[in-house]
């Protein structure tokens, strides 16, 4: 590994500390508004920054790690990717139990900040992803290149047939059979908050209020278990990254840095919920509307993943494509942490309007990868 990467990482880690035991203390807690407002804006930029650039060593990190273990690509990612919204949502859930029997309406805030983070990072990565294969498939009805936003630009988008390495057939057939999956396991999630988790809300919180119950949280972490063990294997293609700063460096720094990129996550995570619920009380923005702006910013990582395999392809859209949907599955995965610990709610219309987003949107994803199937196959490529 580069000495500019070790260096980089170091003041990441730096940064973070900074971000939690300073900025999200006292001038966060300040009576003076702008002094307050400035120091969100500040802890929500520079903490996005951060876990942007710990997203994308994560990144590269399973990348190099997909080769020596053999396990999926995707899944992989998803284990680094989901990672930030994840330590946000359980950051949340772990500061919402601290509330319990002290202050109800605080503790119900910060649950619904988790689940909000939580589930709302799905629909946010799951929309781009769609995005993404939509404009890959225009480029290669028209075959020519074509930008990723009209009028705007953010990459430009080749047509297949300029592509050098394409996933094989079963590749783009995981990645159906893995959206599928996460149809019904966010079916199980709604299922379960709405038969079984219906609560009295506190005063202070008005409307239905559903708790995903620990019970079901460990029936939701049994099914998605199954599921990530079902779809472990390695069936991608690889191409060797000559920018992948982490291509050379063996096992013991791949974990070190790992580790450190967890707690620098984990440190940026908790100076951005109480940035999140601080700027709520500033504006008076409903709690959920918070809870999904941080779920934006968790879910950046493989956001820009999908969306740089799509503009500068390197034989890897394949995984990306299943790691967005392997994301969602492994934020389940949190989620379902989240409600074994006790500390996540959603109120009856977000529950609406969130899950059905996502079902919407993952339908239209599956949609667009059965299309791009009928293009981006390598006609030699075996089942």
């Amino acid at each position: 590994m580069k000495p500019k990467v070790l260096l980089k990482t170091i003041a990441l880690l730096a940064g973070s500390a900074f971000l939690k035991y300073y900025l999200s203390k006292s001038p966060l807690a300040s009576e003076s508004k702008l002094l307050a407002m400035v120091s969100v804006l500040a802890i929500v930029v520079f903490g996005g920054l951060i876990i942007y650039q710990i997203a994308k060593y994560i990144e590269d990190i399973t990348t190099v790690l997909k080769v020596k273990t053999g396990l999926a690509g995707g899944l992989l990612q998803a284990v680094g990717t989901a990672f930030p919204d994840m330590a946000l949502g359980i950051t949340a859930a772990v500061i919402s139990i601290s509330y319990v029997g002290n202050n109800e309406l605080l503790a119900v805030q910060y649950a619904i900040v988790a689940a909000s983070t939580t589930f709302g990072s799905n629909f946010y990565n799951i929309a781009h992803a769609s995005w993404c294969i939509y404009r890959q498939n225009q480029a290669n009805r028209k075959d020519r290149k074509i930008k990723m936003f009209p009028f705007i630009g953010g990459g430009i988008v080749s047509p297949l047939s300029e592509h050098h390495i394409k996933p094989k057939v079963v590749e783009i057939n995981t990645a159906i059979s893995v959206l599928v999956a996460l149809t019904l396991l966010t079916t199980v999630v709604v299922i379960g908050m709405v038969f079984f988790g219906s609560v009295v809300p506190p005063v202070g919180i008005s409307g239905d209020l559903y708790q995903l119950k620990w019970y079901v949280g460990i029936i939701m972490v049994a099914l998605v278990l199954m599921v990530l063990f079902i779809f472990r294997k390695n069936t991608g293609s690889h191409q060797d990254d000559d920018t992948n700063d982490f291509t050379k460096a063996n096992n013991l720094v791949l974990w070190l840095v790992l580790i450190v990129s967890g707690i620098i996550i984990l440190f940026t995570a908790e100076a951005m919920i109480e940035a999140v619920i601080r700027f709520s009380e500033l504006t008076h923005l409903p709690t959920v509307v918070s809870g999904l702006i941080a779920g934006l910013i968790g879910c950046l990582g493989e956001m820009m993943v999908i969306h740089n395999f799509t503009v500068n392809p390197k034989g890897k859209i394949g995984d990306a494509v299943v790691g967005v949907a392997m994301d969602n599955i492994m934020t389940l995965l949190g989620a379902s942490i989240v409600a074994i610990i006790g500390g996540i709610f959603l109120g009856g219309s977000a529950l609406l309007v969130i899950f059905t987003v996502i079902l919407c949107l993952n339908t239209v994803l599956i949609w667009q990868v059965s299309k791009l199937k009928d293009h981006y196959i390598d006609p030699t490529a075996q089942e």
